[in-house]
């Protein structure tokens, strides 16, 4: 279940069976540290669904710059990753009904980011998935405290305003801790999630069930980070 970087794990496994190798799964994610954090500690601490299949996490943007993080860029590099794995698949005898098949996500937020429509059609044209935050990956993190259902203007600096007062998170940083800068509030802990992830998951379909608009720009509030975690990754808690 670790994380590994630039290695192709369908080439090294020594079983053809394709219902019984491990998963690729490659991420192209937007935010720079909390992100990647986040999905070290699911893949870490994450209990799977079945134990017989098992997921490899691949980041692929620790070393993007951040210029090149956008929405529409991250769908572009992920298509062509994709294509890519498909062929490596291919060759090692494996068929998209395979749980070993790859799978490509990008995981990126409304922010102010221009074209997020776009990014989507293109992502689902190619079989990209998308783990989508609106207006930010901190409200997937605020819903492991506590529910929220009301719209947050597109404002992420809400999030982490409600993120950093929650009961009890300042201390995930130390027991002495009373209080946690936006920048610090970046890295993940794992007291942040442990245990928590159900609910999380519970109180993020309801509240995407209010979204009936085709633009992704207009679901605010909105997380389906849960669906890497689950479909992508094959992880059932943590």
């Amino acid at each position: 279940m670790a994380r590994t970087r630039g290695k192709d794990d369908t080439r090294r496994q020594p079983r053809r069976d394709g219902r019984s190798r491990k998963r690729a799964v490659y991420i192209f994610a937007e935010g720079e540290v909390t992100e990647e954090e986040y999905l070290d500690l699911v893949m870490e601490h994450g209990t799977p669904a079945d134990p017989s299949r098992e997921a490899t996490h691949h980041i692929c943007t620790t070393n993007v710059a951040s210029k090149d993080r956008k929405p529409i860029t991250l769908v572009e590099a992920a298509v062509a990753k994709l294509r890519e794995e498909e062929r490596k698949a291919k060759r090692a005898g494996l068929k998209p009904k395979d749980w070993a098949w790859p799978q490509v996500w990008c995981v990126f937020d409304r922010d102010d980011h221009p074209q997020i429509p776009t990014a989507f059609s293109q992502a689902r044209k190619a079989g990209v998935r998308v783990a989508y935050s609106h207006p930010c990956f901190e409200l997937w993190r605020l819903l492991h405290h506590q529910n929220h259902t009301s719209t947050m203007g597109g404002v992420c600096g809400d999030a982490n305003t409600r993120l950093r007062a929650c009961r009890g998170f300042a201390q995930t940083y130390g027991a002495t801790v009373r209080s946690v800068s936006v920048e610090r509030s970046k890295h993940v802990m794992i007291d942040q999630i442990r245990g928590r992830y159900e609910k999380a998951r519970d109180f993020a379909r309801k509240l995407n069930e209010q979204h009936t608009a085709t633009d992704q720009t207009r679901w605010d509030p909105y997380t389906d980070v849960w669906k890497l975690v689950e479909d992508g990754l094959g992880i059932a808690r943590y």
